[in-house]
């Protein structure tokens, strides 16, 4: 199951807001305070999005789904920015930091990026958590027949890459198409 939490856009009671566009930054969290820090802020007015999905789970000796952060240690939130409302979100108790240099220079995350995990939320799919890749990093296959073979992932396509094994004292390398969900980094 996800689940999207947050609907205001705007701090009540709140200065002027600057001419910025509101865009989506990345709060990073204490481990396991992805909810805390979600909830303070949605509570303070803020607009967050913390995707989440079920998790099979042993606690307290029973085993059962529990709904678990999809991006362990980080909460979304959609906002300007400015020095009181950055001040603002770093109040949060177990926010580690807010992802970027300054409060006038925050990483921002693409909209289309954050607009496709939401339809992923909205879509109700099964979902797992996936390593990330990206072309040219050098992987280890997990499973299958080529289980613990190591090599680098030069082209990728939905669920499939060409991995690369090389034998470097010869010059030569040979490629393998290989299904990318089976692959990890090294």
């Amino acid at each position: 199951m996800l689940e999207w939490t947050g609907v205001t856009e705007r701090l009540p009671g709140s200065a002027v807001e600057t001419a910025r566009r509101p865009s989506w930054h990345v709060l990073w969290t204490r481990s396991n305070s992805e909810q805390l820090v979600c909830d303070q802020l949605t509570a303070k007015g803020f607009r967050v999005f913390l995707p989440s999905l079920d998790v099979w789970s042993r606690r307290g000796g029973v085993r059962g789904r529990y709904r678990a952060p999809m991006f362990p240690g980080y909460v979304f939130l959609q906002h300007a920015l400015d020095k009181w409302s950055d001040t603002e979100v770093r109040k949060a108790r177990g926010l580690v930091t807010i992802l970027g240099d300054s409060w006038e220079q925050r990483a921002v995350v693409p909209d289309r990026e954050i607009e496709a995990i939401q339809r992923l939320v909205e879509a109700r799919l099964p979902v797992a958590a996936h390593p990330h890749l990206r072309e040219g990093q050098r992987v280890r296959i997990v499973d299958g027949p080529m289980t613990d073979v190591e090599g680098i992932l030069v082209r990728t396509k939905p669920g499939k890459g060409l991995l690369v094994l090389s034998v470097q004292l010869v010059h030569r390398s040979v490629a393998v198409e290989v299904d990318c969900t089976l692959a990890r980094p090294v």
